[in-house]
């Protein structure tokens, strides 16, 4: 019984046993690995080499802005999480832009990146373009890292480069800040008041040319300009209670205290205007003045409404300008895109290391494979074995 236990047994194997079948494969292993290197160097060498050229520019800093405003103010949860969503990754905003459909087009055409690429459509060269760009972003240091792919690296430079300028062209398009929000606004306000002025001063020269009419009572005419200086105060502060309620809430301060201004000069207005308690009618009323006077006390009114709300929006737009100059949206470049020297792939020092690799691996499988078969052709219980395996599957026919 006890040299039962002490007998070892035949079919275990020891860590030697896979040595001694290394040295005796050596020669086999090593022409499969070298023949592995070689292949894989030979392929690396049919590459098409890819050269990788890279531009880093540094966030926009700009005013808090919107945001900061609704963080001061009491607002609900939901506007809260919203804008510390958006102050918690503020590259994603240009990072978005850099891949728009309009900047990609823009490069794809300015390139002739569908003939480069030879695509079918500049969807296709789209989609092949997009592919070539790979962009890093660091929101704790602000730097983005825009990186092209390309066969040529001249090109490669040349594209990277270009997607910045292209950056900066569409942000100055783009109204992205505050500021420059309400320079588009008044800039449509401007616009509208402009025409309606001209269109007021052609009426004025029409009637003077028409009845000779020049001149009315003064003292009619300060009435008339105080009326139409209220009613432009009140569109002046409408104006600007719209803009503010686009980014702020009720309960801003600065909201209330115009609501506040907007109701005391509606009052002052209702006393001054014809027909409503005020004293116009008593100094110049229709019944007292001929007709052609009343047309004209009517053109000359709206003349000096129209002018006075030109000259409003007129400096709303300026000082929009203004702030918007101050505050731009200038995207600065730290590290402008160089036509690279060296190849970015094929990486041919690292594939023939892992084509290496893998032919050890399939040599030393192969190894363990032939040494396996040997041993069972040696065996006979397993030549027997292997006999009966091939005679039920059929690879033999029985007798």
């Amino acid at each position: 019984m006890e040299e039962l236990r002490t007998k070892p047994k035949n079919h275990e194997v020891s860590l030697i046993d896979y040595v001694i079948i290394f040295f005796k494969r050596k020669t086999m292993i090593i022409l499969v690995t070298f023949a592995f290197a070689v292949a894989t160097a030979i392929i690396s060498l049919m590459m098409t080499k890819i050269y990788r050229a890279e531009t880093k520019i540094l966030r926009p800093q700009q005013s808090p802005g919107i945001a900061s405003q609704l963080m001061g103010q009491r607002v609900g949860a939901a506007g809260l999480t919203e804008s510390m969503l958006v102050l918690r990754s503020p590259n994603a905003l240009y990072v978005a832009l850099i891949q728009s459909r309009p900047i990609m087009e823009d490069i794809v055409s300015r390139f002739n990146l569908v003939e480069v690429y030879d695509s079918m459509s500049i969807l296709n060269a789209t989609e092949r373009l997009k592919s070539n760009l790979k962009i890093k972003s660091s929101s704790r240091s602000g730097i983005i890292t825009i990186a092209i792919e390309d066969t040529e690296p001249q090109r490669a430079a040349d594209i990277a480069n270009a997607f910045v300028e292209e950056l900066m062209n569409l942000t100055e398009q783009f109204a992205i800040t505050e500021a420059a929000q309400r320079r588009v606004f008044f800039a449509a306000q401007l616009q509208d008041a402009k025409e309606t002025l001209i269109k007021a001063e052609e009426d004025m020269v029409e009637l003077q040319s028409r009845t000779g009419a020049i001149e009315i009572n003064e003292q009619a005419k300060s009435f008339i300009n105080a009326i139409e200086r209220i009613k432009a105060k009140i569109l002046e502060k409408e104006v600007e209670l719209r803009v503010m309620k686009t980014y702020s809430t009720s309960y801003n301060p600065d909201l209330q205290k115009i609501e506040a201004v907007l109701r005391g000069l509606r009052a002052e207005l209702k006393k001054l205007e014809p027909g409503k308690g005020g004293k116009y009618y008593d100094l110049m009323t229709a019944e007292n003045m001929p007709k052609v006077s009343s047309e004209y006390i009517r053109k000359y009114r709206e003349l000096k409404f129209s002018e006075t709300l030109y000259e409003i929006f007129l400096k709303q737009y300026e000082s929009a300008k203004f702030d918007e100059a101050r505050d731009a949206v200038v995207v600065q470049v730290l590290d402008k895109a160089v036509k690279p020297e060296k190849r970015y792939r094929p990486k041919r020092r690292q594939m023939v290391v892992i084509g290496m690799f893998i032919g050890f691996v399939f040599s030393a499988f192969l190894a363990f494979l032939l040494e396996y078969r040997e041993k069972i052709a040696t065996d006979p219980r397993n030549r027997e074995k292997i006999e009966m395996l091939k005679r039920y599957a059929g690879f033999r026919s029985e007798k």
